[in-house]
């Protein structure tokens, strides 16, 4: 599959969280550097994602916003 993402981070799933409608999958993309990307559901059971396997991170947005407490 081709995509116009640019930003591909291969990793490791380490943990899925399912909860009503929504779930919170974290991505190790290097050591100690983990992503958690929220996604439906539906999309890790269509996705067959488990923990311990393979996985992409993909990330394409158009604003990236940093904060710094005072």
């Amino acid at each position: 599959m081709k995509l116009s993402a640019r930003n591909i981070l291969d990793g490791r799933v380490l943990a899925i969280n399912k909860g009503q409608t929504t779930a919170h999958v974290r991505i190790e993309v290097a050591p100690d550097v983990v992503l958690t990307a929220s996604i439906t559901n539906e999309a890790v059971d269509d996705l067959g994602l488990r923990e311990g396997e393979s996985a992409s991170a993909v990330i394409k947005a158009s604003d990236v916003m940093i904060g710094k407490a005072n």
